[in-house]
């Protein structure tokens, strides 16, 4: 696997060569990724391509038997493959095994289970006309393979988010073409690897790595693609969907989110703090669901805002390998960079940081302070634009429709989030925000709900039986009763 690509079922040198991939916490080498060629990202595609018609006809339950083993290889060397996540990702070592890994066996193991890809609709009674006589007629849909699929994951949670894409699709009988994130490929070739242990055939799974953009480019564009699966920026997620809208590729986009976050004024505020401040925690902010614009009604603001502060100022930051590190670096220096310009934007706004805005007093790695930016208003860049970093905003409001107001003005609508003693009054404010997911006084998952967003933070539903949909395409079969 040591620096090459995964094309076919073979491992083969990439023509780039190979780059360095970057410890965040430590800015030394993880090890080498293949640069792959935009010819070699051709082959790729064009392997899925061959490969996809024994593929789709395999049966389901021969596929998932491949998903289950999957699954089991992955959870055996969870250890090692959490160290390389970790490494790569700068993420703590628990987060590493139980979000990232750990997720990723969770995700081959649910797609393989098999379930039903036709259902009955209901017959129909026709009268006599012109498209025949009179007759009941009867009807059968049908969930086919959508053939090819460019699954681009992104870097925050390079096993997760892989898994998430790779066993769906191969569940419904696709064949993909994985391209990883530049900053963390190693732990996708990994996938391949037990993948193709685990019996995939040939040219069923191909990865395609890249420090540049072009390989990429060459994967979406590829005209032997049908498909194209993308988790990551909405700026790159709208180039992506020209290229899909022009040859009538089917997408489905994982974008950006400003998670607002609406603390009530009868909310349990220890219990908001907490679910807010895993904005902090996982993955350093780099999290596209983090509550990271949070809405206080006015009554409980002060109260938020000094204890959000007092949460973010206990959390360890460092070291992702040590146990009590909670706060890791972000991906790399130039986003480091990023961050930090944005809580300096926030102060020149008129933003007031209660606490972070400073840089930890670390010699080496990508390290940004848990920052809770206060008295805010919502038409300040850093309220509205996703600064994907460890960084909170804090609003106050007045009443429930101006929160709701203010939650809704957004271009972004992926998940929100309300904390309320009145679950009735919760329920009521969630189906009134304009995103595709509400925690109700939690910032958990339930991972059998759709996921996907609304506005700029994406297109279509994953997740569950929905990510089964998201990788198929609907046949519709019609008789005469």
């Amino acid at each position: 696997m040591n620096g090459r690509l995964f094309i076919g079922g073979e491992w083969t040198a990439p023509d780039g060569g190979c780059y360095d991939v970057v410890d965040p916490a430590t800015e030394r080498s993880v090890g080498p990724a293949p640069e792959a060629s935009r010819e070699q990202a051709g082959q790729a595609c064009a392997a899925a391509r061959e490969a996809l018609g024994p593929w789709s006809r395999t049966a389901p339950e021969e596929r998932a038997a491949i998903l289950a083993r999957t699954a089991e290889l992955v959870r055996e060397r969870l250890w090692s493959h959490a160290e390389l996540a970790r490494a790569e990702t700068g993420a703590t070592t628990g987060t590493a095994r139980g979000m990232q890994v750990g997720v990723a066996a969770a995700r081959f193991r649910r797609y393989s289970r098999v379930e039903s890809a036709e259902w009955a609709v209901p017959p129909q009674i026709n009268e006599a006309g012109p498209m025949g006589r009179a007759g009941v007629m009867g009807a059968l849909a049908v969930r086919q393979p959508v053939g090819v699929v460019a699954c681009v994951s992104s870097y925050n949670n390079p096993w997760a988010n892989a898994a998430g894409k790779v066993a769906p699709a191969l569940a419904m009988g696709n064949t993909v073409v994985v391209k990883p994130a530049p900053q963390d490929p190693l732990s996708v070739y990994r996938m391949a690897e037990a993948l193709a242990e685990a019996g995939v055939p040939p040219g069923v799974v191909n990865v395609v790595s890249g420090s540049s953009a072009e390989v990429g480019e060459a994967v979406v564009g590829s005209g032997d693609v049908d498909m194209v699966s993308f988790t990551g920026s909405t700026a790159v997620g709208r180039r992506i969907a020209e290229v899909c809208g022009r040859d009538m590729k089917r997408q489905l986009m994982e974008l950006g989110g400003k998670g607002a976050a609406l603390v009530l004024d009868d909310a349990d505020i220890g219990s908001a703090v907490a679910g807010i401040g895993t904005t902090f925690s996982f993955y350093s902010g780099q999290i596209c669901t983090a509550p990271t614009r949070v809405l206080a009604q006015r009554a409980v603001y002060d109260r938020v805002v000094e204890r959000l502060a007092a949460y973010a100022g206990r959390l360890k930051v460092g070291d992702p390998t040590e146990p009590d590190t909670v706060v890791g670096p972000v991906i790399s220096a130039a986003h480091r960079d990023r961050v930090e310009a944005y809580v300096e934007l926030g102060r020149k706004e008129g933003a007031v940081v209660v606490t972070g805005g400073e840089r930890p007093p670390r010699e080496r790695g990508f390290y940004v302070a848990p920052t809770v930016l206060a008295d805010c208003t919502n038409d300040m860049r850093v309220a509205r634009e996703e600064i994907f970093g460890p960084v909170v905003t804090v609003i106050p409001f007045d009443d429930e429709e101006e929160g709701i107001a203010l939650a809704n003005d957004s271009d972004y609508g992926l998940i929100d989030y309300v904390w309320s003693a009145d679950v009735a009054r919760a329920f009521r404010v969630a189906r009134r925000l304009r995103a595709g997911g509400v925690g109700v006084n939690t910032v958990g998952r339930n991972m059998e709900a759709p996921f996907g967003g609304f506005k700029r933070s994406g297109v279509g539903r994953d997740v569950g039986s929905y990510a089964l949909h998201a990788y198929s395409e609907v046949q519709a079969i019609v008789w005469p009763g």
